[in-house]
């Protein structure tokens, strides 16, 4: 019987689960989600069931490996292999999170990146959002094409195909997908209106020191690469 803390993990992706569903960010059997348990090993979503009807029991634990420990006949979707290379990469990942929403996935398909600094709560909670490269899921070319990623980003524009937040626990690296949501939203409709306007350099130093000493904002932030060139 698993302790209480295991049950609250449950509990806590279902909900994550079906908020991405109410959100309008999966359809069908679209989207994962995983958590890095204490013991080291892995739960997630499992494969072919909608994020709408994940309850606590579908739910599978693996270990680093992808093998499953618990939870057949269920099994973790074949893009897992996303998930095991962000915790491998990255020992502060506690928590994955993979979906399609709407307008972000728009610019993932047109080949757009969002490595821009044009909102203050953008800046501060997750930095700029890189485009990475096309590669065919459920393959190696996934996970081989976010790991240079992962060093500087927390989230992520999959081409072609989608999004990845990754955070401390599953709460952060659902907010993350959130507000990259919202920013993809507001940069259109910027673009829109003739185009977003960039934070000069001075006031992002700003916003990054709050990040770090006053907001106490975790995670990784690629720093000043992706400045307006006219602030350089």
């Amino acid at each position: 019987m698993e302790n209480l803390e295991y049950m609250e993990i449950r509990e806590q992706m279902c909900d994550v689960c079906h908020k991405m569903w109410q959100l309008g960010w999966v359809a069908a059997n679209d989207g994962n989600v995983s958590v890095r348990l204490p013991d080291g090993n892995f739960m997630a979503t499992p494969t072919g069931i909608s994020k709408s009807f994940i309850t606590p029991e579908k739910l599978v634990i693996i270990n680093k490996d992808g093998e499953v420990l618990s939870g057949a006949p269920y099994k973790p979707s074949s893009e897992i292999k996303m998930h095991l290379r962000c915790y491998s990469e990255r020992e502060d990942v506690g928590a994955v999170v993979h979906a399609h929403p709407p307008t972000a996935t728009g610019y993932a398909v047109a080949g757009k990146s969002l490595d821009e600094y044009s909102m203050i709560e953008t800046v501060i909670a997750i930095g700029s959002i890189p485009l990475t490269p096309y590669g065919t899921p459920s393959t190696n070319e996934v996970p081989e094409a976010i790991t240079p990623y992962l060093k500087e980003h927390d989230v992520f524009l999959l081409q072609n195909h989608g999004a990845l937040a990754v955070g401390c626990d599953l709460i952060t690296a659902y907010y993350r997908m959130e507000t990259l949501e919202l920013f993809a939203k507001i940069s259109l409709t910027a673009h829109l209106l003739g185009g977003a306007k960039e934070i000069s350099r001075p006031q992002i130093d700003k916003l990054l020191y709050l990040r770090e000493n006053y907001y106490g904002v975790t995670g990784k932030h690629p720093g000043y690469k992706h400045y307006n060139k006219e602030d350089e």
